[in-house]
This record gives structure tokens, sequence and C-alpha cells, in this order.
């Protein structure tokens, strides 16, 4: 024979469950957050490193040029 729960200790347990549930989803969102923070930052840095290497391989003269008679 079951023996019925109290009302009390059934409302605690779900709270209980909705809060660690919520608290995983927020883990969640805060790692697709810094993901996507670190990815924007990374491209910035990688185009700006292109552009650098443009204008310095644009204002520095080649070698070879350098050298012909």
């Amino acid at each position: 024979m079951r023996h019925a729960m109290p009302a009390h200790i059934r409302h605690a347990r779900r709270w209980i469950l909705l809060v660690l549930l919520c608290s995983g989803l927020s883990g969640c969102a805060v790692v697709a957050v810094t993901d996507a923070a670190i990815t924007v930052v990374a491209t910035g840095v990688k185009v700006t490193a292109k552009a650098v290497g443009a204008v310095a391989d644009a204002v520095i003269p080649d070698d070879d040029e350098a050298t012909e008679p």
C-alpha cells in the first residue's frame, strides 16, 4: 500500500527540479554567448591581420626588384 506524500513536499520537489533544470539551461546559454563572442573577436583579429599584411606588402618593396640592374 502506497502512502500519499504531503502536498508541501511534492511542491518543494517540483521547485527543486525546476531550479535545477533552469540552472542547467542558463549554463548552456552562457556557453553559447561566450562562443559567439570568441568567434567575433577571432574573426576581427583575422581580418585585421590580413589587412595589415596587405598594407605591409604594398609599402615594403620586394627584394627582387631592388637587386635588378
